[in-house]
């Protein structure tokens, strides 16, 4: 478990907002309200939003026995949501990026458990997967090695596992082990009776005046490791609780449209962002976020350089060019952003998360002026929408694509 503090019961949601903006603002990182209306305002939100706003990436095409079933391995996907800093390594080695290769993962994993493999999702399975297993499932095994010369026989190479994506297969396994140790001496079978408790004590508190989903987002917090999401900047935690917070989503969108589902759906539409590095890559580059006065000691205004050039700004904030049909869309490996430290991560992170909260309260009294009766829609965004469009803007857009993200190796958290 963690040893940093845990915020205060019932104040969740309120510890990440305030850890946010005050992180933010001592790292003097400017968002300003002409940034953010210029934004808002144009073209390149205002014509995708509606289409974009609720595509996280977390549909299954699977068929499942039960709800139950269903329900854990939507948990075990948003559990493993991450990987997000070996992005271009996983391209080069499998044309795919990090959630894809994460969700080829799943799938593979679950298929193997319904056809007599045993139950890799099970808390028992969980605890006992290998590294080997892993790469297998994510056919893998043949560029988790490093070739290097051998120590005393000339021209003689000798693979040792090693390597980005190596590195990736070992966060997966150690984090389905850990996950699994923490439900077996909880006595849970397995990650989705763990949420789904999780969900109906959240309901409880619902019936009683309470925030459901605030109430849940503690108890998945506290309960499992992988979901404890927090850093020490400038001697304070940051809070962030992405993965934790995308589990609730993930069933509200799921289960929310079914009225006979025995799963209790909790209200999501106030959650503060599910904050990785794409979010604040990309209000970086459309110039919400400026880190042109940021804190030197941290290193902030040298990651994005070009980010603030009007002309830049221009072409990104109109609507996009056309795709060129002869290009195929995720066949281009990715250019490589900057690799950052804990601390640049989580002060960017906090940013994004504070910047959504400054976006949505702003669109709610925004003056449209001669376009008032079109753009009136905006008063009603929500965070988790924003949330949403930011995400998959970033794939739907040729230039997007393009665009640098921060990274961050060796963490499970995004």
């Amino acid at each position: 478990m963690s040893i940093m503090p845990l915020p205060q019961p019932g104040e969740y949601f309120k510890a990440i907002r305030e850890s946010s903006r005050a992180a933010r603002t001592r790292a003097n990182i400017s968002i300003s309200e002409d940034s953010i209306k210029r934004f808002l305002l144009s073209p390149a939100f205002t014509n995708t939003f509606d289409r974009l706003r609720h595509a996280h990436g977390m549909t299954m095409p699977l068929n499942f026995p039960s709800v139950i079933a269903e329900l854990n391995v939507l948990s075990v996907l948003s559990i493993l949501n991450f990987a997000s800093g070996y992005r271009v390594p996983l391209h080069q080695a499998t044309g795919r990026g990090a959630f894809d290769n994460i969700r080829a993962f799943v799938f593979a994993a679950y298929i193997s458990s319904s056809t007599g493999a045993g139950d890799y999702f099970s808390a028992r399975g969980m605890q006992d997967i290998t590294e080997a297993t892993v790469a297998d499932l994510m056919r893998v095994t043949d560029v988790i090695h490093i070739e290097r010369p051998h120590g005393s026989i000339p021209g003689v190479t000798v693979g040792n596992l090693g390597g980005p994506v190596w590195e990736v297969v070992q966060l997966i396994a150690k984090t389905l082990r850990e996950t699994g140790e923490a439900l077996a001496k909880g006595g849970y079978p397995d990650l989705g009776s763990f949420v789904l408790e999780a969900l109906k004590e959240g309901e409880k508190a619902k019936k009683a005046g309470g925030d459901e989903a605030e109430v849940a987002l503690e108890r998945l917090v506290r309960g499992i490791p992988a979901f404890q999401d927090m850093a020490v900047v400038y001697g304070e935690p940051v809070y962030c609780f992405k993965k934790a917070l995308l589990t609730l989503h993930a069933v509200a969108l799921r289960f929310g449209g079914s009225e006979s589902s025995s799963v209790p759906v909790p209200r999501t539409s106030h959650l503060p962002i599910f904050a990785d590095n794409v979010i604040p890559s990309l209000l970086i580059h459309l110039g919400v976020i400026d880190l042109s006065n940021a804190d030197p000691a941290l290193g902030l205004p040298q990651l994005f350089p070009d980010a603030q050039k009007p002309e830049r700004l221009h072409a990104l904030l109109t609507v996009a060019e056309p795709a060129d049909p002869a290009t195929k869309k995720g066949k281009e490996v990715p250019k490589e952003g900057p690799l950052l430290t804990v601390e640049q991560a989580y002060v960017l992170r906090a940013a994004a998360i504070d910047a959504c909260e400054l976006i949505v309260e702003m669109a709610k009294g925004l003056e449209t002026g001669s376009l008032e009766e079109e753009l009136s829609w905006l008063r009603s965004i929500t965070l988790p929408e924003l949330d949403a469009w930011i995400w998959a803007v970033a794939k739907d857009r040729p230039d997007y694509r393009k665009l640098e993200r921060f990274a961050l190796r060796n963490t499970a958290y995004f």
